[in-house]
């Protein structure tokens, strides 16, 4: 992860809810669907491969979302999404366990718990198509190894995001086994977006990986321009959730927020 000081307080104050955050006393077994799959169907449809995300709030976003989380990802689904994110971390983010299996019930999509996984019991506290691994936050002491619970997430049925921001974190996640990669353009030591950062880490990426865009993608522009770097897909919240419209007592479109950028490819 490096030193403490290279991390953000909000990220700080996160990583230490989620260290504090008990897991599942039983095992899940998920028969997932797939991510791959769900990416060539929006290819071949001729949609951008787009995971848009249920983020009801953020550390980095101003306003709450209150519609029903559902309805929202229903509407995402008919805007184009390939597949949905559910936020399940409570404190920060307002999500939780039972949002997303409410969702994954509405949608017939796959679906990705993103949430600060830190230890294998807490791979097991609801079923997921996929499941978020932060390169950052593992390998540290007090935390479970990267391919350990990368191994363990497989072993129960779940796919694996894994997520980087650097070059050496994308290696990492190489020599861990991981297919599916994530590039996050958010810094987590200034909480600032750069989408160069994606086009640096994915020039060293190997053939044969699906590739994730995260953070940032807030236009055609951007997505256009992720693509073109070699994006397989994005992940897309703010931009689709659109939290401002929400606080001022209004409810974004988000089916049209979503149709935005799926439609919008080279």
């Amino acid at each position: 992860m490096g030193d403490s000081e290279e991390i953000a307080p909000a990220v700080q104050s996160i990583l230490s809810a989620a260290r504090e955050r008990g897991g599942a006393d039983g095992r899940v077994d998920v028969d997932a669907r797939s991510l791959t799959d769900a990416f060539e169907t929006a290819e071949q449809d001729g949609r951008v491969p787009t995971i848009a995300e249920v983020k009801p709030t953020s550390p980095t976003t101003d306003g709450e979302r209150t519609d029903d989380p559902a309805t929202l990802a229903e509407g995402m689904v008919d805007g184009g999404a390939a597949a949905i994110s559910v936020l399940t971390e409570p404190e920060h983010f307002g999500g939780s366990a039972e949002t997303l299996e409410r969702v994954r019930a509405a949608v017939d999509v796959p679906v990705l718990r993103k949430d600060f996984v830190l230890h294998e019991d807490q791979i097991d506290v609801v079923e997921a198509d996929l499941i978020l691994l932060i390169v950052r936050f593992l390998d540290e002491p007090g935390t479970d190894d990267l391919a350990d619970l990368l191994e363990a997430a497989r072993d129960r049925g779940f796919q694996v995001l894994v997520e980087t921001h650097t070059a050496d974190e994308l290696e990492r996640a190489i020599d861990a086994g991981a297919t599916i990669i994530g590039v996050n353009n958010r810094d987590l030591a200034k909480l600032e977006v750069d989408l160069d950062t994606f086009e640096r880490v994915a020039a060293a990426a190997p053939e044969g990986v699906t590739l994730i865009a995260e953070s940032g993608i807030a236009s055609p522009e951007d997505v256009r321009r992720m693509r073109a770097a070699g994006a397989d897909g994005l992940l897309v919240g703010s931009a689709i959730m659109d939290h401002e419209s929400d606080a001022a007592g209004e409810s974004a479109d988000v089916t049209a927020n979503t149709r935005r950028l799926t439609e919008t490819d080279e």
